[in-house]
């Protein structure tokens, strides 16, 4: 005979009560609606890159135009805010052009502006050419675009520096190839100074920049449907009419953004013309860059080097607001 051991219930009603209450009192905390979850969800995300946005770039920007309007030089270093402040005329220094300063600025300017048109142009057109004749498919394709895309790929000051050695005048490639090798030149030239500066700059310039154009074109080419070529074929297009009237109208939306990109990214280049030619560039050579910063760390007037900047700044604003106007113009033209 088994005989059945019966364990006492254990009352729950206190514990019941427990949970109840605490439910209850979690039912009472506030909850936050789906709907703004998920809408602050994006900004929350955004909060990191906005964050390093202000400490990298907005900050300093706001720094540097306060410093333009201040008489900062080497003397206020330690303390900034004893600078006098001065208004306006930082400015009127800068754009003096009959005074040495102001002249100088504007000559670097143009030597900027010279640079860029011959550089953003040369690097359009070889980005241009290389994605067309890549375009179609044949053997070795895949490694002629991981070898064009080098020069895109490599560390700026890498790269520079290996074009300064080759640019030397006694025992750079250059020379031996073009003076020894193939007798082009009668005697070594000098290519880091004088005037040959100046196309030493675009060239290094050119072949830092070009694969990007390559890249961007070589995307915009993949969104042209194969039957518009074909069709032209067949209505008896040659390669060039085909260039024309389908490749180049088809890219029009991609080069509007190329072209201002690599404009941007070639006016305000500092690390090109610093590395080739160091704290003082050529006068053939001295971009607006180095030109302002020679101003600001190498005469240590920081006001005046402010000032210049912040019409840099406005410059490179105008002329990209016009850009895209202009640009949409065309678009909505076109569309019409």
């Amino acid at each position: 005979m088994t005989a059945t051991v019966t364990e006492p219930r254990a009352d729950t009603s206190a514990a019941k009560g427990t949970s109840r209450g605490t439910g209850g009192a979690r039912r009472r905390l506030p909850r936050i609606p789906d709907r703004v979850r998920r809408g602050g969800l994006p900004y929350l995300l955004l909060l990191p890159a906005v964050l390093l946005e202000l400490l990298i770039h907005i900050i300093p920007m706001i720094i540097g135009i306060v410093m333009s309007f201040r008489q900062l030089t080497q003397f206020f270093i330690n303390n900034w805010g004893a600078a006098p402040w001065t208004g306006l005329d930082n400015y009127r220094i800068a754009v003096d052009f009959d005074a040495p300063i102001g002249e100088a600025l504007l000559h670097s300017f143009f030597v900027t502006c010279v640079f860029t048109f011959f550089s953003v142009g040369f690097a359009w057109l070889l980005g241009t050419t290389a994605a067309i004749l890549l375009q179609e498919s044949f053997r070795g394709r895949g490694i002629l675009r991981a070898v064009f895309l080098v020069p895109y790929a490599l560390p700026v000051y890498a790269a520079v520096i290996t074009w300064a050695f080759m640019f030397q005048r006694d025992n750079g490639l250059i020379n031996h190839v073009l003076h020894e090798q193939l007798g082009i030149i009668d005697e070594p030239s000098f290519w880091l100074i004088g005037d040959n500066s100046i196309y030493t700059l675009i060239i290094v310039s050119v072949w830092k920049g070009w694969p990007f154009a390559f890249l961007m074109l070589m995307a915009g080419l993949q969104n042209i449907p194969r039957e518009l070529y074909e069709a032209a074929s067949i209505d008896g297009a040659g390669i060039w009419q085909q260039i024309r009237r389908i490749t180049l109208p088809s890219l029009r939306p991609v080069n509007q953004v190329l072209v201002l990109v690599l404009f941007l990214w070639t006016f305000n280049d500092f690390n090109t013309p610093y590395v080739l030619f160091g704290r003082s560039a050529p006068e053939n050579a001295d971009l607006i860059s180095i030109h302002i910063y020679q101003s600001s760390f190498v005469t240590w007037n920081f006001g005046t080097g402010s000032a210049m900047s912040v019409l840099l700044l406005l410059f490179l604003l105008l002329v990209t607001a016009v850009y895209l106007i202009l640009t949409s113009r065309g678009r909505k033209g076109a569309d019409v």
